[in-house]
């Protein structure tokens, strides 16, 4: 009897270094490819708005890329025991595989399918495309998980080097009962009542083919600079590869080794280490996200439990709308809700903001980069949330609190950034582009510029709330000593 696997495709939208797609083409005479969305999942974290509207398209190019190797994706839609169990029947599938997932709620839906397919004498059976080194791998001199950057990073580089990828398949053989398929667009993962998405689709081609092409012009044209140009968001100096890399269209290990083979065919001058060094970033917040399963709700430093955080709406949707006053942060905000997608450096500025100077807690920040962001990924959303609040492992210290002027007037010297996403300050000099509310009345007048009309004056005064952020935080050091 000709053996039939179903490929549960999740984060890893991909064909090359897919190795669950791998195994169901070698081991079996049939593949179907499934795709289900998942509606049991936590309420809290399904897909945002921006997620969605990247799934759809992502899905596309998918089941495009498939149909060329003579196959076809098949959607469904509901809980995944029930689905997956569907399809099999329909189809006569004796093996089912998919790539693992590290966090709590997708972990348990997993264990739960792979123990009722065993149940039933189906082969299940999950695989590691999302990391580098998967969680339970890497541990301390003392047998626990990391809690610090810099120990994991040398923990990474001391072991064996990653697994070459592998290629896509050249043919998938089609199931010979192909089950039925849900419609894409019934699905409404778009946006219509508004039609708010023309700047994610101006800045975004999702899909396998879009994230190996841009992994290969970042490589050919901006790693020897990336050391120097990353934390400029006034130029294309990133890779802009997060959202494919979210979405699994392209896989770190991918990046790793195009990332090796183009600094070793320069000697090393490159900023190949330092961009390498981001992969692992993303690694430690998959390795805490695992080891640390509360970590998107829950304070992974009890004592800021007791931090005295306001309830400010107002303020908060301010912050939100890039209606702040703070040209940089306004900035940030709204090229997120443009492109669905901001600057690292400007998250960095637009979340101490938030959490320090407004003392909103960083559960909001997260909530919105979490409907928002179009690279929206669990484990580095509430890593970054927590690292920038001081709450989490290996966080920014207490005390650092960013001035958003400095760091503007610093990373985006000309101003061309805040020009690009604050149009109405694009006349004011550079000298006073990143605080407009010092300058004389002659100047604004000459850019068109009225504080408090034009353009909002500051919801709040940078020094005075510095100071009220380092006395709340030092409260709650004083209590936990």
């Amino acid at each position: 009897m000709a053996k039939v696997a179903i490929v549960w495709f999740r984060n890893d939208r991909r064909l090359a270094d897919n190795p669950a797609l791998l195994a169901a083409a070698e081991r079996a005479d049939h593949v179907v490819p499934l795709f289900i969305l998942e509606d049991d999942r936590s309420a809290a974290w399904r897909h945002g708005g921006g997620s969605r509207w990247w799934l759809h398209h992502s899905l596309a190019a998918s089941d495009a890329a498939l149909r060329r190797l003579g196959s076809r994706l098949i959607l469904r839609r509901g809980p995944a025991d029930e689905a997956v169990a569907a399809v099999a029947r329909e189809t006569g599938a004796t093996a089912v595989y998919w790539n693992r997932r590290y966090d709590r709620d997708g972990r348990a839906i997993d264990m739960r399918l792979k123990s009722g397919l065993r149940s039933q004498g189906i082969e299940a059976e999950s695989f590691n495309a999302a990391l580098l080194f998967e969680p339970w791998t890497l541990k301390t001199k003392a047998g626990g998980p990391f809690k610090v950057y810099t120990p994991f990073y040398k923990a990474c580089l001391a072991m064996p080097a990653p697994g070459a990828p592998s290629p896509a398949p050249r043919r998938l053989a089609p199931a010979e009962a192909w089950p039925s398929s849900e419609s894409l667009d019934a699905w409404e993962l778009l946006p219509t009542a508004p039609d708010w998405a023309g700047g994610l689709r101006d800045a975004w081609t999702p899909g396998e083919t879009a994230a190996l092409d841009r992994l290969a012009s970042f490589l050919d044209t901006q790693l020897d600079d990336y050391t120097r140009r990353r934390d400029r968001p006034d130029v294309d100096g990133t890779s802009r590869l997060s959202p494919h890399l979210a979405n699994g269209e392209i896989g770190p290990r991918q990046i790793w080794h195009a990332t090796r083979l183009r600094a070793d065919s320069r000697n090393g001058k490159t900023g190949a280490e330092k961009f390498l060094s981001e992969v692992i970033w993303r690694e430690f917040a998959h390795h805490l996200l695992y080891h640390h399963e509360s970590l998107p709700e829950a304070n992974f430093q009890p004592a800021f439990d007791a931090f005295p955080w306001r309830d400010d709406p107002d303020a908060l949707r301010a912050w939100q709308r890039g209606r702040t006053g703070i040209p940089i942060v306004d900035a940030g905000m709204r090229q997120l809700w443009q492109t669905g997608w901001m600057h690292n450096r400007v998250r960095m500025i637009v979340g101490s903001f938030l959490v320090k100077n407004l003392l909103q807690h960083w559960r909001h920040g997260e909530d919105w980069f979490w409907d928002t962001l179009v690279d929206a990924d669990l484990a580095n959303n509430a890593f970054g949330w927590q690292w920038i609040a001081g709450s989490g492992a290996d966080a920014a210290p207490y005390f650092r609190v960013f001035n958003p002027v400095l760091q503007g007037e610093r990373f985006d010297p000309d101003g061309d950034y805040v020009r690009t996403y604050v149009p109405e300050l694009a006349r004011l000099p550079e000298s006073v582009i990143h605080k407009p509310w010092t300058a004389d009345n002659d100047t604004l007048k000459q850019a068109g510029v009225a504080i408090g009309k034009t353009y909002p004056a500051p919801i709040v005064d940078l020094a005075a709330s510095r100071q009220r952020a380092l006395d709340a935080f030092t409260a709650i050091k004083r209590s936990e000593g």
